[in-house]
């Protein structure tokens, strides 16, 4: 089967926008074929504003996501495959979902095994989400 993790975003990103709320992106800096730009990532990890107003062009698809975007005035575009996203969650409330790390190579299939969006704890020093089941 496919990944979830998508499929989740994209819809998480949808609910967050229906609750007036500004969605954010928790994003594996260093994953491959990621680009952010360098000098806003902290421990290889970005927090990305996603809301309408912050970002022109967004398209979210089942193996990527990708934006215009400004960042200390500079227009950039980015890249962020689908297993570089950590999690997904309001600003103002901190409610989302946190996905497990994914490994830049997918495993090998052995059939039937665990949901890739199983939730895990958030980052230490990273906002506390509440994990939507």
């Amino acid at each position: 089967m496919n990944s979830s993790r998508p499929y989740l975003v994209r819809a998480l990103y949808e609910w967050i926008l229906d609750n007036q709320c500004t969605p954010y992106l928790l994003v594996n800096a260093e994953y491959p074929d990621t680009a952010v730009p360098a000098g806003f990532v902290e421990d290889g990890q970005i927090v990305l504003n996603l809301s309408p107003s912050a970002v022109r062009q967004l398209d979210m698809d089942n193996d990527r996501i990708c934006f215009d975007g400004r960042f200390g005035g500079v227009a950039q575009q980015v890249w962020i495959p689908a297993g570089a996203v950590m999690a997904i969650y309001a600003r103002e409330n901190g409610q989302g979902m946190v996905f497990e790390l994914e490994p830049s190579s997918p495993p090998p299939d052995d059939g039937p095994g665990e949901d890739d969006a199983a939730p895990s704890r958030p980052e230490p020093g990273r906002p506390a989400l509440k994990v939507v089941k």
